[in-house]
């Protein structure tokens, strides 16, 4: 699709990504650190560009910011669009932009059109999505619901060592009144919560199809700093039997819980197992060395709670059977949960319907990756996702989303918005 044949909508949400990789670029990639200077960027360009087209903004508490585009009867509870405009270190710019984009060119296009919604149209850019700042689960969202645990106020920036209240502050933001639990929007004043993003995996991809409607958010746990602990021993003195060895510990923990895996599978279930970090201490390992400490981290994920508590199971009775085995010792320790996330089957059937109207291919797909929009749909607000295709996976700097799928997207949105209160299961 050439850009002369993009919504204006698209050409809006173009102009805007291409801004914000220019100005927060960090090569190799894009660098929006929470709390930060590129995300402080991003919220004004957007708000600016919000604000140019009608919308009336305003920021709560934790900095959230919230598009209002007023519809005939503020009294209804609004639609609210949304996504987060942080980033990972060097990543990639539009994971989390194109959904707060996508939410503008909405907005850009019923304002072209002339089309005054019934109700509220709210785009929602949130704040610190990305975990990899703070050790947190989607604490923008969170505190926009007043749902924000206070004792996460504590939590350290990765990149500082500061906490999140005190980079709140400093932002201009309010800590005490997240504290308080002080939403920035009523549950009840939100109808319906729609996050666009960028498929972070293959399926579309292999679909050939521009837009995917997300079916549910997978939770997860993850431990962050877990050990296996043996003995330094020297590679040729020390004798099998006497030996205390951490990397074959390590091996056998691995390939137990790849059996598992597999057992799953074959059970017609799904789940992800990653061991994202492997290290050894380099003044203590070498080349004629018993390993006697390895560190590592899990992160294991599933849309199924089931599995994930059986997978945890599991896992601690691997921890037994192989320190029994090779003499080693296992101390996982701090543990990071987070929940898996339905998708309002009622939304999800609106998507299909304005899909179809529009004979546009859009397959239901997984989301393995955690979203805000897992917050809103814990809230028990109904909550949809669409995905856009993008190759390349996402957290690096090779997105490779093209401007042409998410016009497809903000096509459908537009159907969906349009077509919300014309449907005999509106709440």
């Amino acid at each position: 699709m050439s850009n002369a044949a993009l919504t204006v909508g698209g050409k809006l949400a173009g102009r805007i990504l291409d801004a914000l990789a220019e100005a927060t670029t960090d090569a190799p990639g894009i660098t929006r650190v929470a709390y930060g200077p590129g995300e402080r960027f991003a919220h004004d360009l957007v708000r600016n560009d919000g604000e140019k087209l009608g919308a009336v903004a305003r920021v709560d508490a934790a900095g959230n910011l919230y598009l209002t585009l007023s519809g005939r009867n503020p009294e209804l509870p609004a639609i609210v669009i949304g996504s987060h405009l942080d980033s990972v270190a060097h990543g990639g710019n539009f994971d989390g932009a194109a959904g707060v984009v996508a939410g503008l060119a909405v907005i850009a296009e019923l304002v072209e059109k002339g089309i005054r919604l019934p109700r509220d149209l709210v785009v929602l850019a949130t704040r610190a999505e990305e975990a990899v700042w703070f050790p947190l689960s989607y604490p923008g969202s969170q505190a926009a619901l007043g749902l924000l645990d206070p004792r996460a106020l504590d939590a350290k920036r990765s990149d500082s060592g500061r906490t999140l209240a005190e980079h709140m502050r400093e932002e201009g933001f309010d800590p005490d009144a997240v504290r308080r639990g002080v939403p920035g929007i009523d549950v009840d004043r939100i109808a319906a919560f729609v996050e666009v993003h960028i498929e972070q995996g293959p399926r579309l991809v292999a679909a050939d199809a521009p837009v995917g409607i997300v079916t549910g958010i997978a939770g997860g746990f993850r431990y962050v700093d877990a050990k296996c602990l043996g003995a330094y021993a020297h590679s040729g003195a020390e004798p099998r039997f006497a030996r205390h060895d951490s990397v074959l510990g390590f091996a056998d923990l691995i390939a137990d819980l790849e059996a598992e895996w597999d057992a799953l599978e074959r059970e017609g279930r799904e789940a992800t197992i990653t061991f994202g970090r492997v290290q050894s201490d380099p003044t203590q390992h070498g080349g004629s060395r018993v390993l006697g400490e390895l560190g590592f981290t899990l992160d294991v994920r599933s849309a199924e709670a089931a599995v994930l508590d059986r997978i945890e199971a599991r896992l601690h009775e691997i921890f037994a059977e192989v320190s029994a085995k090779r003499g080693v010792t296992f101390e996982p320790g701090p543990r990071f949960t987070w929940e898996p996330a339905t998708m309002s089957p009622a939304l999800i059937a609106r998507f299909d319907s304005a899909a179809s109207k529009m004979r546009m291919r859009a397959p239901h797909v997984p989301s393995g990756a955690g979203h805000d929009a897992a917050t809103f749909a814990g809230a028990g607000i109904p909550t949809a996702m669409l995905f856009v295709r993008n190759e390349h996976g996402s957290h690096n700097p090779h997105e490779a989303m093209e401007i042409a799928d998410l016009d497809q997207a903000i096509r459908l949105l537009l159907r969906f918005v349009t077509d919300f209160d014309n449907s005999p299961d509106q709440r």
